[in-house]
């Protein structure tokens, strides 16, 4: 099995362990690369997300651990960041040129209500916050909610063009079939048209095994329907475990790789040489 990890924490966010750390696990192991991804820094106060006193260090440190284990892993350098809305998030285009990423992957956590000067629903968190801040945010409305998340991972695809976008379908973690259901009409025709927006821009999307790993839900982050999907539309996928403990490395990925067979997934996406390649699912595999 070629393990890998893209989308990876460490103490410089809300992950548990620092970067050597997380390298040195990577090779005990067996990982082939691991690709440094905290959250980056938001305007607005978290207890996730990196302050923007740290990204020096960083970079640096990361740098730092490249060289170190230059010949036992592949090291690289990225950030989840979020968007917001254009006139509230950071161009994903400064985060590239401040921190010279390899890559970046995009994400959706914070729902603007763009009605309100206050309405951001942080749809991650506790489960019991989920309906209160839908109530503040959106006043009770969750197909306005819900709605409102997926024209903003359009938006982030097509304004922002991160290299992937993390656990596109994440709004259904916290619902758990309460207040909406996935195969409710309006819900699929969001998702559809958001999967056509990055059919056409050619995103890579990320298989996230973290819900389950965790505990926090059944199945990927997207689930084996819309992989299916993805598949259909032609539209690239990696495996992500969201890695944010050195022993959470390869939590859940043999289980994601046999999942994309399943859906009929013959190659995966890789990053090589500076540069994303698709990979058939047999070499990942082997």
């Amino acid at each position: 099995m070629q393990y890998f990890s893209y989308h990876t924490h460490s103490s410089f966010c809300d992950g548990k362990s620092d970067v050597e750390a997380v390298c040195a696990r990577a090779v005990e192991l067996g990982l082939s690369a691991v690709g440094f991804s905290s959250h980056a820094p938001v305007p607005y106060p978290t207890a996730w997300a990196m302050s923007f006193e740290k990204l020096t260090d960083y970079t640096d440190e990361i740098e730092r651990c490249k060289n170190e284990f230059a010949d036992r892993l592949l090291v690289y350098r990225a950030l989840e960041a979020d968007f917001i809305a254009e006139d509230k998030s950071i161009p994903f285009t400064t985060w590239r040129k401040m921190t010279k990423l390899d890559y970046l992957i995009g994400s959706v956590h914070l729902v603007n209500n763009p009605q309100k000067e206050d309405g951001i629903w942080f749809l991650d968190g506790p489960e019991d916050e989920y309906k209160k801040r839908i109530d503040s945010c959106f006043d009770g409305d969750v197909k306005k909610a819900v709605r409102q998340y997926y024209k903003q991972v359009q938006e982030m695809v097509i304004s922002q063009q991160p290299d992937v976008v993390a656990h596109m379908d994440k709004v259904v973690m916290n619902n758990k079939g309460r207040f909406f259901k996935e195969d409710d009409p309006w819900y699929r025709d969001m998702l559809e048209e958001t999967l056509q927006v990055m059919a056409n821009k050619q995103t890579i999307v990320e298989v996230n095994t973290r819900g389950i790993y965790r505990g926090k839900y059944h199945t990927w982050f997207p689930n084996i329907n819309v992989i299916k999907r993805c598949v259909q539309l032609n539209i690239p996928l990696t495996i992500s475990v969201d890695a944010h403990h050195a022993d959470e490395l390869i939590s859940g990925f043999k289980d994601a790789v046999d999942g994309l067979k399943v859906a009929g997934c013959s190659a995966i996406s890789v990053f090589e040489s500076g540069q994303w390649k698709q990979k058939a699912i047999g070499d990942v595999m082997s």
